[in-house]
């Protein structure tokens, strides 16, 4: 029997990081205030870290937009699969082409390019998506913050979100 609320574990969960960087942040106050000398100067190492882990901690709460969508999203050496009720497909991570999110699916989905291979279509809410966010931050040039904006902004169009080669002339924004 469980205390806590089902929602409640959720928002505790989706947050835990941040949550993580809280309880370093205290151990970092505490061995300040406390003996002082080498636990003092660890201490300030330790308030560093917690503010790292914290802007880290944030980006990822906000990326997961929750759970129990459609499918499964696995990431293994390098390709993401997703086994979803109708489509499915694999992707190699370093051969992606193009990155969007299409928010008038319902739920909104990530859609991933491959050249030679079929387009692939994740929800956002599919189980295990949550690991694409260390995927797609790998991408070279992907603007973290502008992902998280667009994917929590309720857009009514389909964005493209980061391209290896642009398609669009060099003087238009990609966002």
């Amino acid at each position: 029997m469980s205390f806590i609320r089902p929602e409640a574990k959720l928002a505790l969960w989706r947050w835990r990081e941040v949550l993580i960087a809280g309880a370093v942040l205290l151990v970092g106050f505490s061995w300040i205030s406390g003996p002082g000398g080498l636990l003092g100067w660890l201490g300030w190492v330790l308030i560093a870290a917690s503010a790292a882990l914290a802007v880290i901690g944030v980006q990822r709460a906000r990326f997961r937009t929750g759970a129990g969508g459609p499918g499964l999203v696995t990431i293994d050496e390098g390709q993401i699969t997703y086994l979803g009720p109708l489509t499915g497909g694999i992707v190699a991570t370093r051969e992606i082409e193009r990155l969007a999110l299409d928010p008038t699916s319902s739920p909104a989905h990530w859609v991933l390019d491959q050249p030679g291979q079929p387009t692939l279509h994740i929800p956002v809410n599919a189980e295990g998506a949550e690991a694409l966010f260390d995927v797609f931050s790998a991408l070279p040039g992907l603007k973290t913050e502008q992902m998280l904006s667009e994917l929590n902004g309720g857009g009514a169009h389909p964005v493209v979100i980061w391209e290896r080669t642009p398609s669009r002339p060099a003087h238009l924004r990609l966002h």
